[in-house]
């Protein structure tokens, strides 16, 4: 309890303000009040209990050796972890992220995944993202089966010929070289009047509805070639069985049959080498799969016709021969026309469709394979129609 101090004489210094005054009764009676108030409302400090002062105790008596642990989420151990945590966390981010991307792209095209996982019927996407290498030389078997039915989207599917190249990316010319009486830009020119021959009698689209193929008649062929260019014209005018048209170009009815798509599939493999009296001699072996459809704009029946054609070109020395510089002359010229009407001369190719009576003659000679390159076409195989094992 706080005492009311004692009254000091006028000449010693009190209790007083600023002023020097002494404090009145009434502010020193509450003063002495709210002290007492606050002395018995404030909590006494309490004692530590025995376990807190035993974990005091061994805490410090570690420290005193030394062997204080870090503290929770401090130092370097916590740190570490931390850091390794958030590694693991960004790697499975990453992972989560490619593996939905993947399962997006394969739920929008099953025929990615190897093996056709999903039932799809054809594997044919897997087959176009990885075509053939360039055919270098005759192979030495026929290709194996393809899954699939070919349809208006994937005429293709179900034909070895879904890894061929695209149309005239499949024909892949030889380096050149100098060559008996020509320089290594001479026969350049050569293939590549080569090259052009084969796109426009087998690939141009004017030429395979039906129209004329001008370039190999008016820029490639030598036009003093005995009968070659005119023969040629007249067997677009007049076709006929000893004046067929398809003995060089491949040309389809646009009245009976559609083509599927923009893409003829192409393999083969062109050569050359030193030909008679320093001209050049070129082999060129080329297989064409042409995909089609009826011209009813309704039906979807999708069929194929395959062309093979082997074409012996010269080009000769002007030295030796009468012949126009820089022109091509025909040697040889084969093919092998696999599912066309037989014995049916109007110079167009006639596919057969399940859906549609067969027309032409019923096939008398071998069943053959049109996908086996591994054997050259002997001239034998124009006077017969057979059977086609596959189209």
């Amino acid at each position: 309890m706080a005492e009311k101090p004692s009254e000091k004489s006028p000449e010693e210094p009190g209790k007083s303000g600023e002023s020097g005054e002494s404090i009145p009764e009434d502010v020193w009676a509450q003063f002495v009040q709210d002290s007492e108030r606050d002395i018995h409302t404030s909590e006494a400090p309490k004692e530590p209990s025995a376990r807190a002062r035993m974990v005091t105790e061994r805490l410090r008596q570690q420290e005193a050796r030394g062997e204080l642990p870090p503290g929770w989420r401090t130092g370097p151990a916590w740190q570490e972890m931390n850091g390794r945590a958030a590694r693991r966390r960004k790697v499975w981010t990453v992972i989560g992220v490619v593996l939905a991307i993947a399962l997006a792209v394969v739920a929008m095209k099953p025929s990615l995944l190897p093996g056709d996982l999903f039932g799809t019927g054809t594997d044919e996407g897997t087959q176009s993202a990885n075509p053939l290498p360039d055919e270098t030389a005759a192979p030495s078997n026929a290709p194996s089966d393809a899954p699939g039915t070919p349809t208006l989207d994937e005429p293709f599917a179900g034909s070895p010929a879904v890894r061929y190249a695209d149309g005239a990316a499949g024909i892949v010319l030889p380096e050149a070289k100098p060559v008996g009486a020509f320089g290594k830009d001479q026969v350049a020119k050569a293939l590549a009047q080569t090259k052009s021959l084969l796109v426009d009698a087998n690939l141009d689209r004017k030429t395979l509805l039906g129209g004329t193929p001008e370039t190999t008649l008016d820029k490639i062929l030598d036009p003093k070639q005995p009968g070659m260019i005119a023969d040629a014209k007249s067997w677009l005018r007049k076709p006929g069985k000893e004046s067929d048209p398809l003995w060089l170009f491949s040309r389809f009815d646009p009245d009976e049959v559609r083509l599927v798509g923009d893409v003829v599939k192409t393999r083969g493999r062109t050569t050359f080498k030193a030909g008679k009296d320093g001209g050049v001699a070129i082999h060129a072996d080329y297989t064409f799969v042409y995909p089609l459809a009826l011209a009813d704009p309704d039906s979807t029946e999708v069929s194929r016709t395959i062309v093979r054609r082997i074409l012996d070109l010269e080009l000769l020395n002007p030295a030796k021969y009468e012949v126009t510089p820089g022109r091509l002359s025909v040697d040889r010229h084969d093919q092998d026309l696999a599912n066309s009407a037989c014995d049916v001369y109007d110079g167009f190719l006639h596919p057969q469709f399940d859906s549609v009576e067969p027309t032409g003659a019923p096939p008398s000679g071998p069943t053959t394979d049109p996908y086996d390159r591994s054997q050259d076409i002997g001239k034998s195989g124009r006077e017969e129609c057979g059977t086609v094992s596959r189209t």
